[in-house]
């Protein structure tokens, strides 16, 4: 049984977290170049996860399926940005570079 105060964390908790993996989402969209779509993907996402879980923790309480949620959220939290990191190298790689930016020209 939760209380009021569980009820209200875990609440704020997974609207911050589906705010933040809507604000990721609109990133993909409105974003102009790859570079750019990977970072809003992957900051936000990560944070959007990794919250979202945290308010399902705390509406589990002290149970097995707050492990589980835990063991999840670290796995979400090694493998995110890892697979981020995976997908900039590889396209670094294949020849695809940042853009330049329009005002002077240097790298952004």
């Amino acid at each position: 049984m939760t209380t009021g105060m569980q009820a209200l964390l875990s609440h704020v908790l997974l609207i911050a977290g589906g705010f933040f993996v809507l604000v990721g989402t609109v990133g993909l969209v409105r974003m102009p170049n790859f570079f750019t779509r990977l970072h809003a993907a992957g900051v936000t996402d990560t944070l959007g996860v990794g919250l979202v879980l945290l308010g399902l923790v705390v509406i589990a309480g002290l149970e097995l399926q707050s492990l589980k949620l835990l063991l999840i959220l670290a796995f979400i939290l090694l493998t995110g940005p890892t697979a981020t990191h995976a997908l900039a190298k590889a396209a670094l790689h294949g020849g695809m570079r940042p853009a330049k930016d329009a005002y002077n020209g240097e790298a952004r």
